[in-house]
């Protein structure tokens, strides 16, 4: 695709096998700012992601990751080249944090040749084999078992990589994701699940909907070790995602990731949110903001100034508009590619 000659602002992960432990104090500074920019592109990207629905660009659903940055941002910071990622139709942070271009990312949510998916997927179904990024799925729970069969596929092929798998609350009650924990678990296969519970499945809360609120717990009954994560602190989730990635590399089996985040927007761009009140989501945005939390961080330890974050700002919605103006550019698909990709040689 056009957009591959291109660098990602997001670099691809680095190996967590060459990493050294023991961060000095100014590589830790570092890491959390490049952290903070990872967070502020996924932000600023389904901002105007939203802008273009909502001028009639973008088709079909949309289901923005907005709130929910420090789940993705701080598990991937944790993985190896070879570990693959798979997740839910709420994917475009999950793309972006893989290290797919925003260009491409942005033309496949328009429709247009130059996405990751030639412009057939759209929002909910693009993949990068370069990335080792299965996927958004538009069916809830489908993923799991496929994020499954790809960690028996690193057990075959002994090749150490552990599958990253994202589900959201309302699919944790899902046949297939209980079968998938079983199946795990029997062959000890190199899987973390990850949920990200943003309290609400669609417009039901997890209260209402889960007999067992804690979800870290519903692998218990088939031996599967969990753990409740603050999913809006950034480094407290690359350190469980560490942890458990660790766990499961190293021969034992599955584990789950319980992430409790938040988004602001509704379940998706149709979705007025009127089932939760407004002081709800202000609270959220007021005092647990991911973003505003680390920027805090940063500044109080004087890694950065207030200018300097104004100028990664700046620069950051200068590469999402050229990344929504390069999708305008982008041509339609010609109706040929109906009849490609549906076939491939084995």
């Amino acid at each position: 695709m056009a957009v591959k000659s291109k660098q990602p602002l997001i670099k691809k992960r680095e190996s967590r096998r060459k990493k050294n432990k023991s961060m000095t104090p100014a590589k830790q500074s570092d890491v959390l700012l490049k952290w903070y920019r990872n967070m502020l592109l996924i932000r600023r990207f389904e901002e105007r992601a939203g802008q273009l629905y909502g001028m009639g660009l973008i088709g079909g659903f949309c289901h923005l990751y907005i709130g929910q940055e420090a789940v993705v941002v701080g598990v991937q910071g944790a993985l190896s080249d070879a570990d693959t990622v798979i997740t839910s139709y709420r994917d475009h942070g999950h793309m972006l944090a893989c290290g797919m271009h925003a260009k491409g990312v942005m033309a496949e949510l328009t429709g247009r040749i130059d996405g990751y998916s030639k412009g057939k997927g759209g929002s909910m179904h693009m993949f990068s084999r370069e990335q080792n990024f299965f996927g958004g799925h538009g069916i809830v729970g489908a993923q799991v078992p496929i994020g499954t069969g790809l960690a028996f596929s690193h057990k075959y092929k002994k090749n150490e990589a552990v599958s990253i798998t994202y589900f959201g609350d309302g699919a944790s009650n899902q046949g297939q994701v209980h079968e998938s924990f079983n199946m795990a678990s029997l062959w000890k296969l190199p899987v973390v699940y990850v949920i990200e519970n943003n309290k609400y499945g669609m417009g039901t809360s997890v209260e209402r909907a889960s007999a067992e609120t804690d979800l870290y717990k519903l692998g218990e009954s088939v031996g599967i070790p969990g753990k409740q994560v603050d999913g809006m602190d950034v480094e407290l989730v690359h350190k469980a995602a560490a942890e458990a990635i660790e766990w499961s590399r190293g021969g034992n089996g599955p584990f789950i990731l319980e992430m409790q985040t938040y988004r602001y927007r509704g379940h998706s761009m149709s979705d007025p949110a009127k089932y939760r009140s407004k002081e709800e989501v202000d609270d959220i945005r007021s005092h647990r903001d991911p973003i505003k939390m680390l920027q805090a961080k940063l500044t109080e330890e004087r890694v950065i100034t207030e200018n300097e974050l104004k100028e990664i700002d700046k620069e950051i919605r200068a590469h999402v508009a050229e990344a929504a103006q390069f999708a305008q550019n982008s041509p339609q698909p010609d109706p040929t590619e109906l009849y490609a990709d549906v076939y491939v040689n084995a």
